[in-house]
């Protein structure tokens, strides 16, 4: 899982998976959720992030799995 934001647009991606996203549902005002051929969530592209999310603090708790930290 990749999370990317994107100053200039203020834009957050949260990419789930590698997989290809053929189909684009927009839930809410701004928010899209993107799926893969088979009908997985792939994806959710969230605009205007910084007024809808806390975008200063992420708390990673338990996950399985090792994490990676890249900075701008």
């Amino acid at each position: 899982m990749k999370l990317n934001y994107y100053p200039e647009t203020d834009s957050l991606y949260i990419d789930l998976t590698e997989k290809s996203s053929t189909e684009s549902k927009e839930v809410s005002e701004g928010i899209v959720l993107d799926y893969d051929a088979d009908g997985n969530l792939v994806g959710i592209d969230i605009d205007n992030a910084s007024k809808k999310l806390e975008l200063k603090k992420l708390v990673l708790n338990k996950l399985p799995t090792d994490t990676e930290s890249l900075s701008a």
